[in-house]
């Protein structure tokens, strides 16, 4: 393969090269570390090379091929990671100034279960300062830059997981690990024109993560596929006896490739993007080719609101110690200088009005989804942003309803697949939520969809 197409082959077409002598670990390992040197870098998508760990990794993985010990797919495949994951001796800078010189004892629990499954990391992920919690509205919120969109170095990659997003659609690396609160995957795999899959709450373990809002943080992968999604979940999934919201449920296999039934969210492109809008409705045509699809409305519950309570009043609770201590004015954004002081003060009868309507929430939610595989929208409204446009600006004329906030207050699965490009020449997704636990139902429709287009194939010039 010529160098372009190693950049930007799935996880299952590494595995492949790796099994049949075409490539080897190290090979792969010294080439997204040049890659991300030459490449992610100018992007900010950067934050820590991780050389010798990854030449060591590399090195480990070849001895076992050679001994005929193969520990799975992803054995050998390079991988990034977003920088509130734990990595032992290196640092963990959760992309705050403050924090740069952070360095923990100890892995995260995903970062162990890559390791155990032989996968290769290659670098620590730029990502927005404290997962985006203390309030940020401009694309300049971290110590290492904004996050370049590699479609366009003068667009917003998205948050809070940037670096992962930008550096999977540049060919920086096969997949990375992103988390989500609200649209830390789904938004920067979408405006980058990648694949991001949220997983249930409580599927994968935070231990060893900086907590955001403690119970609505999840862990997943980007990565180039749907196919390639699924692997690292099934590698990084499974309950943690340290994280007691873990739960111990096996993910079920779902080989269906038709038939399936999808909810499309009705209005859901009332105020996007007209190419947004056009993407969707051609996306929604492919749905149809795979099985059938009906409108459906949302429960009639302010799921944003109430999703943004509890972001604020546990981020406020996680964060006090460093907000009371004045720390927080070394922060990049002006606006997370001062954010989340209100939230201090928050009443607890606001934040307990806002478990109540999700209890309501994913009990309707729950009954709304029974029927169907999975619920389709819009992953968002707008395209990237410009790096100068602050976001109320940017997205006060491009808004319509999403799945974001009723999704992630409610702990529900959700893929982004890439479904065409908007104005700019930036990317546009799709939405796939599910309900809770059915991550198979989601990633057979995301699949499925996949095998029928050719938006993930497409490459930007890097």
């Amino acid at each position: 393969m010529v160098s372009d197409d190693l950049s930007f082959a799935t996880v299952v077409e590494l595995g492949r090269m790796l099994r049949d002598g075409r490539a080897t670990p190290t090979r792969l390992a010294e080439h997204f570390l040049e890659r991300l040197e030459r490449v992610g870098r100018p992007l900010n998508a950067v934050v820590n090379l991780t050389p010798e760990l990854a030449r060591e990794q590399a090195r480990q993985a070849e001895a076992e091929f050679a001994a005929g010990v193969d520990r799975g797919p992803l054995h050998g495949v390079p991988y990034g990671a977003k920088d509130l994951l734990a990595t032992a001796g290196i640092p963990t800078t959760w992309g705050a100034a403050p924090y740069r010189d952070q360095v923990f004892d100890r892995d995260a629990v995903v970062v162990e279960r890559l390791r155990a499954g032989g996968a290769v990391l290659v670098a620590k992920l730029a990502m927005v300062e404290l997962a985006g919690g203390f309030g940020y509205e401009q694309a300049d919120a971290a110590f290492t830059g904004p996050g370049r969109n590699p479609w366009d170095l003068e667009a917003w990659a998205g948050g809070s997981s940037s670096g992962s997003g930008a550096a999977v659609a540049a060919g920086a690396v096969p997949f990375a690990i992103g988390s989500e609160t609200w649209g830390s995957i789904t938004t920067p795999a979408a405006l980058c024109g990648v694949t991001g899959l949220r997983p249930t709450y409580g599927r994968v373990s935070r231990r060893g993560a900086m907590a955001l809002a403690w119970t609505m943080d999840k862990i997943g992968p980007i990565a180039r596929t749907a196919e390639d999604c699924a692997l690292v979940l099934a590698a990084i999934a499974g309950p943690d006896p340290e994280e007691p919201t873990t739960a111990d449920r096996a993910l079920a296999e779902d080989p269906r490739r038709d038939g399936f039934r999808f909810a499309m969210l009705r209005g859901a492109t009332v105020g996007a993007q007209p190419a947004v809008a056009a993407n969707f409705e051609g996306a929604v045509a492919v749905l149809r080719e795979i099985g059938t699809v009906e409108e459906v409305d949302l429960p009639d519950l302010p799921f944003d609101a109430a999703a943004a309570v509890v972001v604020v009043a546990e981020a406020a609770a996680a964060f006090e110690e460093f907000i009371v201590s004045g720390r927080n004015a070394g922060l990049t954004a002006p606006e997370d200088r001062v954010g989340l002081y209100g939230a201090l003060a928050l009443p607890a009868v606001d934040y307990l009005r806002a478990l109540r309507v999700r209890r309501l929430g994913g009990r309707a939610l729950d009954e709304v989804l029974r029927p169907y595989d999975a619920m389709a929208a819009p992953t968002l409204a707008a395209v990237a942003g410009p790096l100068t446009e602050r976001f109320s600006a940017y997205f006060e004329d491009n808004r319509e309803a999403t799945l974001g906030g009723a999704g992630n207050l409610c702990g529900l699965p959700a893929i982004t697949v890439p479904n065409g490009f908007g104005e700019r020449g930036l990317p546009t997704g799709l939405e796939l939520m599910g309900r809770a636990d059915d991550e198979h139902h989601i990633l057979a429709a995301a699949r499925a969809f996949q095998a029928r287009t050719d938006w993930h194939l497409r490459r930007p010039e890097r």
